[in-house]
């Protein structure tokens, strides 16, 4: 319909039946939407019949014995189900809404009557029900494909960390790692091996980035400081470094953090030595039995893979019985509480508490301490705790 179309132009072309009738019944206007639904010409129709006449044997008891006492009765009614008779024998299924107007006097004058084809109206919504169970099945698949790559995401990540934790004489270490985001592969690493029968080779890295590129990086990391760890501490990270920079120094650079570390057990004293060195990460936090507890102040060296060579100088300790050595990344002191970050000062403070227990202890405390932070977090986070056995 253009813009200049008149009322009465409107009145006969809209989707919709429209009819007119007097206070009983008879038929005086109609228009010719509804007359081509039942195949009627105007003069068959206007003054000489009446609405029921329309309707089906059924469609004419229903609008005696219910639309037109409501109709007396509330003066309008809204969606009612009938049923027209068309010329050729055919039903046609409508909805009807009717309402009274009233003359000068408040007599009532006449009934309009809009009709709607329902099935035009069923046919919508199967429609809508058809997309309705499109999108479940959309949504049931989406979550079956979203489990799926949980799933195969899990396995994966669990394929660049050890299986279990050795067992060291005299010595306890426990382990935990929490994942950010379940349909994201994260950049944390750690390890615990046998270097030879003496001595045990240990670390814990944060690769930058996330996804199948940050766990490529990962497993080179991981073989690369288990082949070099025959050599000192310093030099492990120097070999990953040079290993990490030739690898990636075109194209897309990747660079991680880590410490590394070696350690040998007295076995008259019960005490352990220590010597690691870091690039880039985090300060180990050391636990005394006593209750003490301090960030080691070692001496760090850059990003690992940044530059084609660096140093990273050793730093040695001893733990004695009751003592633990906390490596982290920093996905926890990181983490958001509120408005502000979870922090070295706050971890301290919980490790404290945990003086002179074993190692797995205190990785249970922490473990319960990120998931009490809720979901999601920042960035994954890798634990490793060294103790010497009381």
């Amino acid at each position: 319909m253009s813009q200049g179309d008149s009322a009465e132009e409107v009145y006969e072309s809209v989707p919709s039946g429209q009819v007119s009738t007097a206070m009983d019944g008879t038929i005086v206007m109609i228009n010719a939407t509804l007359l081509g639904w039942l195949g009627l010409r105007r003069d068959e129709v206007v003054g000489r019949k009446r609405f029921t006449d329309l309707l089906t044997i059924g469609g004419r008891l229903y609008h005696e014995t219910h639309l037109a006492p409501l109709l007396r009765m509330q003066g309008e009614v809204s969606g009612v189900a009938l049923e027209l008779k068309s010329t050729d024998g055919g039903r046609i299924p409508v909805l009807v809404s009717s309402i009274v107007k009233y003359d000068d006097n408040g007599e009532p004058a006449l009934t309009r009557t809009t009709v709607f084809d329902a099935q035009l109206r069923r046919a919508y919504e199967e429609e809508l029900l058809r997309g309705r169970k499109l999108a479940e099945e959309a949504q049931r698949q989406a979550e079956a494909d979203r489990a799926q790559l949980q799933d195969a995401l899990a396995v994966l990540q669990q394929s660049l960390l050890p299986a279990q934790l050795p067992d060291i004489p005299g010595v306890e270490t426990a382990a935990y790692y929490h994942t950010a985001s379940a349909i994201q592969l994260g950049g944390d690493f750690y390890d615990v091996f046998a270097v030879d029968r003496e001595r045990w080779g240990f670390f814990l890295g944060d690769v930058c980035g996330k996804g199948p590129a940050a766990a490529a990086v990962t497993s080179l990391a991981r073989y690369t400081l288990r082949a070099a760890a025959l050599h000192d501490p310093g030099s492990a990270l120097a070999t990953l470094n040079a290993v990490l920079n030739e690898r990636f120094a075109t194209g897309d650079p990747r660079y991680c953090t880590a410490v590394f570390g070696t350690l040998t057990r007295d076995p008259g004293t019960g005490q352990v030595e220590i010597e690691f060195a870091s690039g880039g990460h985090p300060p180990p936090l050391l636990i005394r039995a006593d209750g003490t507890a301090g960030f080691l102040p070692s001496a760090d060296g850059t990003l690992i893979g940044i530059l084609p060579t660096g140093e990273f100088p050793p730093t040695r300790l001893r733990l004695h019985p009751g003592d633990t050595l906390l490596l982290y990344t920093d996905g926890l002191t990181e983490a958001r509480v509120g408005d502000d970050f979870y922090g070295e000062q706050a971890l301290r403070n919980l490790a404290v508490q945990y003086a002179g227990t074993p190692a797995s202890e205190l990785v249970k405390a922490l473990s319960d301490l990120l998931t009490s932070f809720g979901e999601p977090l920042a960035d994954d986070t890798a634990l490793l705790a060294i103790s010497a056995k009381r």
